[in-house]
């Protein structure tokens, strides 16, 4: 699987974490997902870009999507306390030749998990998050994903050839692998966070009522694993 350094079964708990960089609710989540990071070391993490927008699925901001999403928008801010900026809202929105492309943003998480590990990939998933709901910014584009990198102190050419080895073909394989987890675990949509025990066993984590409470969210989980 081509995913954040997953460790051997049956050694500790993992936390899997389906995501799409273009889910608005994964934004909502993302702080759920820092906090477990900066306070559970001792858990490993498995990232899983899910595709939203992948594939046949990709598609240009319409004027019917803008009004879709822009509700949504407003109330995962409202329960989440995460912002969606005037970059995003005013700009982005409303640029009829921008794409929404899931693809490129999961191979640059998952290029940078492969060189610093699933806190790097997790770190990179932030920045374009915050790159494009609160900046605007094109993250399906390649040159876009590259300085996000850099700005996470990755090093760009390793990063650059760690993303055209992992384009296409590697990231589509994921995305199955993705989708095939969501069900043995028997969760929809993103995100999903899914609890591994050592036995292997897969636990459905209840994460919708933490939005906007990461330590509440962090003491849940703590418990989940004792």
């Amino acid at each position: 699987m081509v995913s954040a350094s997953a460790p051997e079964a049956g050694r500790v708990p993992v936390l899997h974490y389906v995501f799409d960089p273009l889910c608005g609710w994964c934004w909502g989540a993302a702080p759920l997902l820092q906090a477990t990071a900066a306070q559970l070391p001792g858990l490993s993490l498995v990232l899983h870009g899910g595709g939203l927008f992948a594939g046949a699925a990709r598609r240009p901001i319409t004027p019917e999507l803008r009004a879709y999403v822009q509700p949504h928008d407003r109330r995962i801010q409202a329960l989440s306390g995460q912002p969606f900026g005037s970059g995003y809202t005013d700009g982005l929105l409303r640029e009829p030749d921008a794409v929404l492309d899931s693809e490129p943003p999961i191979t640059a998480v998952l290029a940078a998990s492969e060189l610093g590990g699933a806190h790097a990939g997790l770190a990179l998933l932030e920045r374009v998050q915050r790159a494009h709901y609160v900046e605007g910014r094109r993250i399906a584009e390649p040159a876009v994903l590259l300085g996000l990198a850099c700005e996470q102190g990755l090093d760009g050419a390793a990063f650059e050839a760690a993303y055209e080895r992992l384009s296409g073909a590697a990231t589509q394989a994921h995305l199955r692998e993705s989708r095939a987890l969501m069900q043995t675990g028997g969760v929809q949509g993103f995100p999903s966070l899914l609890l591994e025990a050592p036995d292997g066993r897969l636990l459905r984590l209840d994460h919708a009522r933490y939005y906007g409470d990461p330590q509440a969210w962090v003491q849940a989980l703590a418990q989940a694993l004792a």
